[in-house]
């Protein structure tokens, strides 16, 4: 089995999805700063995460679903995972972002599985409080290293596609590290580095 796995926010998708849901919100100049920190590795994940879903408590699931899917998706994105599925790999996106963005993702882009968190709600209100599978900056790791188990995946044969420093934990698992438009702590972690928009890019890399 080969494994390709993806980030979702500004690796597949071109934004961060708390960012757009909190500019539909009126929370965005408050998100982007903590955003900020918690992907240049200056904020711990988990608490940057609960802090930052907390400004959207009152949110209709109305407008979340209307800010999903109208997503931008970064170039190459789909033609990158056509070829993946050319060479039989399973692609997989790990996402600290929400079922909502990374679903409609899925439906958009073609990808096989995904893992990520859940935006709590009661009745058609978000609450403010998140919960899921990639709540801490060691989750995507963690998750990696039981799907390679589970569907007899080896290191050689897996590559991981990330921009932010959650995603330094799925890279000692993976036998090809990208970092795409990516920030210094995950290019520093990285041995393939993609400077340029286009997902494309990594293709070459493949061989």
């Amino acid at each position: 089995m080969k494994l390709a796995v993806f980030d979702f926010d500004s690796t597949l998708m071109d934004g961060e999805t708390i960012n757009l849901l909190a500019r539909s919100n009126g929370s965005e100049e408050e998100v982007s700063q903590i955003t900020k920190e918690a992907m240049a590795g200056k904020l711990d994940f988990h608490d940057s995460l609960k802090k930052r879903v907390a400004t959207l408590k009152g949110m209709p699931l109305e407008k979340v679903y209307a800010v999903c899917n109208h997503f931008s998706y970064n170039r190459g994105a789909k033609e990158l995972i056509m070829e993946f599925k050319k060479r039989n790999y399973k692609i997989i996106v790990f996402s600290g972002g929400f079922d909502e963005g990374v679903s409609a993702g899925q439906k958009a882009l073609g990808y096989d599985m995904y893992f990520s968190n859940t935006l709590h709600r009661k009745g058609n209100v978000l609450t403010g409080e998140v919960g899921g599978e990639m709540m801490f900056s060691y989750s995507k790791g963690r998750m990696l290293e039981k799907l390679q188990i589970l569907l007899n995946a080896t290191y050689e044969n897996t590559i991981v596609i990330g921009d932010g420093a959650n995603d330094v934990s799925m890279f000692p698992y993976a036998n090809k590290k990208v970092a795409f438009c990516a920030k210094a702590v995950l290019q520093e972690a990285a041995n393939i580095i993609i400077e340029k928009k286009d997902l494309m890019l990594i293709k070459p890399y493949l061989d």
